[in-house]
């Protein structure tokens, strides 16, 4: 299941992945009748969460882990979170998904991250523990809903958005995701092949909901003309795999001194364009900041000099990193009528829109030239 080398194109011409040297072909197009079985995409973002209190959460890790813990809160978008301490100080993260979410994609989020401790890859990423019946998916009836629940070993760390965005940090990060996609390069899942609305390469959600944003739509309708000028036509030239797909200010740990200690939440993986690795991290860097070209090319630098993307890719890469910004603001619209109470929905959504109008008044041509020519420098 983790390799298919007719739905997944690991590197430019040849490049070391996994320790092996690899020459593949240019990119080959995602067959659409691998993609999986799935429920409708939209329903995982219109389902109520969960709403378990701490000690419900402890409860049910006694239940089905044999673990007695104290249980706290943790942040979360669409399903809920709570960080798990045992007596002996042992920590990790109880996961209650959506009553929405399909078994196979959480199936896809456990195999990857296995994979990526299997190869004995210098990556951080957490790694699931079994449940007393010995899966690592488990399931809790409450009231007719049937909740998959997983628990995942804690990985500590800073988040990314806690600490200063230093020069030398942002290449590193953009090196960490380069490792990562190698790391990632030859996994592949049915799951991954899937409709959803966080995937960059494709803007049918933000055309069918960029209604539901106060702000200007035509900013939006701005930055999805910019992307089908320069981004669809070549479409084809762009190589894709497996990503992890959400590499944000949230999910990037580091430690006091800014380096990387590894990522989190595998939940938007999702088979797409390579080049939406870099930038979805870069369009969370660029949150903030004045003057955001240095910053985030930066990271397209240190992304490409581990794991180098064509040039189609990188001309591409600013087009992205606008377009995920338009999806952070009209998913945020959309959800928060829904479910006004979860602060977390929105809680880059006003950077977004000040980064998105500024990038209005800019040339992204002469920008993708400009990350184009840093990156390979």
């Amino acid at each position: 299941m983790y390799h298919d080398p007719s739905i997944i194109c690991p590197a430019d011409n040849s490049g070391y992945i996994l320790g092996l040297m690899t020459t593949v072909d240019d990119c080959i197009t995602s067959n659409t009748s691998n993609k999986c079985p799935q429920k409708n995409y939209m329903s995982v973002f219109s389902t109520p969460p969960p709403n378990f209190s701490a000690k419900e959460a402890e409860a049910m890790v006694f239940d089905l882990y044999g673990l007695t813990t104290n249980a706290s809160s943790l942040d979360s978008e669409r399903d809920q979170n709570f960080l798990c301490s045992t007596p002996d100080e042992k920590k990790m993260v109880l996961k209650i998904s959506n009553p929405a979410e399909d078994k196979a994609v959480l199936e896809m989020q456990n195999e990857c991250m296995q994979y990526i401790h299997d190869h004995a890859i210098p990556l951080r990423v957490p790694w699931v523990i079994a449940g007393i019946e010995h899966n690592d998916i488990m399931t809790f009836n409450l009231s007719a809903t049937t909740y998959l629940v997983r628990l995942v070993h804690y990985l500590p760390g800073l988040q990314l958005t806690d600490v200063s965005h230093r020069e030398s940090m942002l290449h590193e990060l953009g090196s960490f995701l380069g490792r990562l996609s190698l790391a990632m390069s030859r996994f592949n899942h049915s799951a991954a092949h899937r409709d959803f609305p966080w995937d960059i390469a494709h803007i049918d959600f933000i055309r069918t909901h960029k209604h539901y944003v106060t702000e200007d739509e035509g900013i939006i309708d701005h930055f999805i003309g910019l992307y089908e000028k320069n981004v669809l036509p070549n479409a084809a030239n762009l190589r894709k795999a497996v990503i992890h797909n959400d590499a944000n200010d949230h999910n990037v740990l580091v430690d006091n001194d800014g380096n990387m200690r590894g990522i989190i939440d595998f939940g938007d993986m999702i088979y797409s364009f390579l080049a939406c690795e870099p930038a979805v991290c870069m369009a969370y860097v660029a949150l903030g900041k004045d003057e955001p070209l240095e910053p985030i090319a930066q990271v397209l630098k240190g992304f490409q000099a581990i794991f180098p993307l064509t040039e189609d890719g990188l001309l591409s890469v600013v087009y992205l990193v606008c377009i995920r910004s338009c999806i952070t603001v009209t998913m945020a619209a959309y959800r928060k009528q829904l479910f006004p109470e979860n602060k977390y929905i929105s809680v880059t959504e006003d950077q977004a829109w000040n980064f998105l109008k500024k990038m209005q008044n800019e040339n992204l041509q002469t920008w993708s030239q400009k990350l184009l020519i840093y990156a390979e420098s």
